[in-house]
């Protein structure tokens, strides 16, 4: 799983920063979050495809996190895309994105489905989850969880050998949850199989101000991607517009025991965001502010 930071700035884009988008690729499928302005284009000066993208997961109708939406269904839709699009949003998803899709001649070539997702809304796709929360801002927003459903433990290879299981295909069904038989005896994936192992989390906030739920909503996440529009000077002016400083997104992730905490949405009023980044750092240690084109690796647990 890699994530890959296609826009970092918030409100508006800077020369060194376009707005919101965060893409995460696992195996062949992109799943974006947020879709500001010009996102088609920062996709093409990434090694990621837009034709690639299965989901669209939109925190909120403010034009730095959805205005690159329609471009880039257009551009999809020139370059041959038949498969369908999935969007998802907060109340109001459907309507916004039929009235984007209505404008001047354009009607893309594929599908786009865009369903509500509501605040403790979950889709399921297939391998993992991304579940709604609500997040607290000044229009109504979604902070997005997408958790990897648990994988199978361990193969303990003795214990196979032990109970005369040949190496080879039987090896692979038994992974796969299927008993199997060996001359007269049954042997069962529990026989052989550690138990099972949790898979990766990422969090993704919107834009919010800190709120208690937030911790849980965190809660041993790999990755937490954090709003952290302001250092700690500003923070209170950061509240006042339904935005986190720095300092309480570290206190979040601290509080939350995740693994590595990323801020974005930085405010265009900092062109350089070293005082963002030691506020964090001064609370949690593990932080890094993102920068358009920043890749991150997400490796398994364990």
């Amino acid at each position: 799983m890699q994530i890959v930071f296609l826009g970092t700035s918030g409100s508006w884009p800077t020369p060194k920063r376009n707005v919101s988008a965060v893409a995460v690729k696992r195996g062949p499928e992109i799943v974006l979050f947020d879709c500001g302005e010009g996102t088609q284009r920062q996709f093409m000066q990434s090694r990621l495809s837009f034709m690639q993208v299965s989901r669209v997961f939109l925190s909120h109708f403010h034009g730095d996190h959805f205005l690159g939406l329609p471009g880039m269904i257009q551009s999809m839709s020139m370059n041959g895309r038949e498969v369908p699009l999935e969007v998802y949003g907060p109340r109001g998803v459907e309507r916004l994105v039929g009235e984007l899709l209505s404008l001047g001649y354009f009607t893309p070539g594929f599908a786009v489905r865009a369903k509500e997702l509501p605040p403790g809304g979950e889709v399921d796709c297939g391998e993992y989850t991304v579940k709604a929360f609500e997040a607290v801002h000044t229009v109504p927003c979604n902070t997005y969880a997408l958790e990897e459903k648990p994988r199978a433990g361990r193969f303990n290879v003795d214990r196979a050998e032990g109970l005369g299981v040949p190496s080879g295909p039987l090896y692979s069904r038994l992974q796969e949850g299927e008993t199997i038989r060996v001359g007269d005896r049954a042997v069962r994936p529990e026989d052989v199989l550690g138990p099972p192992r949790r898979g990766r989390k990422i969090v993704y906030t919107g834009d919010t101000m800190p709120h208690d739920a937030l911790v849980e909503i965190a809660h041993h996440a790999d990755i937490l991607i954090h709003d952290a529009t302001s250092d700690a000077a500003l923070e209170e002016k950061a509240n006042r517009y339904g935005h986190s400083s720095s300092r309480q997104a570290a206190t979040v992730a601290k509080e939350a025991g995740v693994g590595l905490l990323v801020l974005t949405h930085v405010s265009p009023r900092y062109e350089d965001p070293a005082t963002i980044l030691e506020d964090a750092k001064k609370v949690f240690g593990n932080v890094r502010v993102a920068e358009d084109f920043m890749e991150i690796e997400v490796p398994y647990p364990d």
